[in-house]
């Protein structure tokens, strides 16, 4: 582990486009890391986005990068059903792991991983990267210091449209469909605005007839004395919003999970004066790239000697609601 400059070395598991159109740019942007080697199952590959992405590495064979003893922590991008035996593998040669959501296909599989981390003694994280910017940490600072009072309602919608047979979203195999990719988000803000776990989980599925991917997943928690709705859909207009209500206020996040890292972010929170927003104030959030935070942050709990930003333990919670969600909407509705 470098120490005089203060810096981690990252490696790159996979040229997804979410690691070469975002997350490398993003990596390479932070002031506590480098991105050191990327690998990819086809030689050429890693070459092309290593030439292009100027990372002086790259690799034909994953296992290669998790031997180059020059590597600190891993970036998994991979596909879902491969982020549990990758994370694992990446931890058992000694490096840090940061993984995409969701880290795991299931509950049992999350939990899998939090014995890997305690076994090996490396940090270990589910990158939900909504958590470093800044919107969000005005907005849960405003529902901790009770600005809104009591909450009582989270409502959430995320979607886009996305009908490529080709895409692994659209992949059932490949852990596609709409509540695993972004359903997950829908879970995790519901969970981190009440800062509990619900005790119940109702799940509504409809599934394309051709892909066999779920495109339009509803879903109602409860948190006892507060309910969160949300829905996510993979062929709607793109479209993604966030309302928190309380009992004296209301909290709007217009942009919630794909804020753009070049332009400020926008909040409104209404005190309820009257229906035709006179109580509305917007609260302005200087532009940020949330990618480029979550990468500092986690190499700083590295260089720190630190415990991981978000806990994996809460990856594990996360995918016990979503797996309620998916059994639920297995269950025959009575007539």
């Amino acid at each position: 582990m470098p120490t005089g400059d203060r810096q981690v070395r990252w490696g790159v598991i996979g040229t997804a486009r979410i690691a070469t159109e975002r997350v490398v740019p993003a990596l390479q942007r932070g002031a506590l890391g480098r991105v050191a080697a990327i690998a990819s199952r086809q030689i050429d590959r890693a070459r092309r986005a290593a030439s292009e992405l100027r990372i002086p590495k790259a690799y034909g064979a994953y296992d290669d990068l998790l031997a180059d003893p020059d590597i600190d922590v891993v970036y998994v991008p991979l596909p879902n059903p491969f982020h549990v035996e990758w994370a694992t593998r990446a931890a058992e040669a000694g490096k840090h792991v940061l993984v995409e959501k969701p880290v795991a296909m299931d509950a049992a599989g999350a939990a899998a991983l939090v014995v890997v981390r305690d076994r090996t003694g490396v940090l270990i994280q589910e990158a939900f990267m909504i958590r470093a910017h800044p919107q969000w940490e005005t907005a849960i600072d405003l529902v901790r210091r009770e600005r809104l009072g009591v909450v009582r309602a989270v409502h959430v919608f995320f979607g886009y449209h996305n009908l490529d047979p080709r895409d692994i979203r659209n992949v059932p195999e490949l852990g596609g469909g709409g509540l695993l990719d972004i359903g997950c988000y829908i879970v995790h803000v519901a969970r981190w605005m009440f800062a509990r776990e619900p005790s119940r989980a109702l799940g509504i599925i409809d599934r394309d007839p051709a892909l066999g991917i779920d495109r339009l997943t509803s879903m109602m928690l409860d948190f006892d004395g507060g309910h969160a709705v949300g829905t996510c859909a993979t062929q709607v207009v793109p479209y993604q919003r966030v309302q928190v209500v309380g009992e004296k206020g209301r909290l709007e996040i217009r942009i919630p999970f794909n804020a753009p890292a070049g332009r400020p972010s926008r909040l409104w929170l209404d005190r309820g004066t009257d229906l035709a927003g006179g109580g509305m104030t917007a609260i302005d959030i200087e532009p940020a790239d949330q990618y480029t935070r979550q990468g500092d942050r986690f190499a700083q709990a590295i260089l720190d000697g630190a415990a991981a930003p978000l806990p994996l333990e809460d990856a594990v919670a996360n995918m016990r609601v979503l797996d309620a969600l998916r059994l639920s909407a297995r269950r025959p509705s009575p007539a």
